[in-house]
């Protein structure tokens, strides 16, 4: 019973489209146009901002953090800037345990930022590099691409650690 039910929908789908001819093709692919230049289908990309859970890219002990507040600018944080935030994911064995409040550097960034050149920079995920209250570093390796514009903001011993400069 199913299954003659099926084949009688698939016989009337292959009518319609058959009706339609050559002109389905180019039906699907400005559909899929219009579905994807619309922006409520794209990710909205924003600073870095109260509640936003960041990944650590050093080898501290944590794995993940929460932005408690981003110091210096009202609406958020973005490449090179200092945030306040609190260890949600620990590694059992590490410097940093969970729950403790940490201060860290944004490393990478979700959101675009131009650069001098007239080039942009984005990145994948949001990642931050904790540091102590004199802005060193608490780890002695960062993980991953780390932009050069962290020379601008004096985060040079940052530089230093991570093993490749974007």
């Amino acid at each position: 019973m199913a299954s003659g039910f099926a084949s009688k929908w698939s016989k009337v789908g292959r009518q319609l489209l058959g009706g339609l001819g050559n002109n389905f093709s180019g039906l699907l692919s400005t559909s899929h146009e219009i579905t994807c230049s619309n922006p409520l289908f794209q990710q909205q990309r924003t600073f870095i901002q109260m509640r936003t859970v960041l990944k650590v890219v050093d080898n501290s002990g944590a794995k993940k953090v929460m932005c408690i507040q981003a110091l210096k600018g009202k609406k958020g944080a973005r490449l090179g800037d200092t945030i306040v935030a609190s260890v949600k994911e620990a590694h059992p064995n590490g410097k940093v345990k969970k729950g403790k409040v940490v201060y860290g550097v944004v490393v990478r960034a979700a959101m675009q930022r131009g650069r001098c050149d007239g080039s942009e920079v984005k990145f994948d995920d949001n990642a931050v590099v904790l540091v102590d209250k004199q802005g060193q570093p608490i780890g002695t390796r960062v993980f991953g691409p780390v932009p050069h514009e962290l020379r601008k903001k004096k985060h040079v011993k940052i530089l230093t650690l991570a093993e490749h400069i974007a």
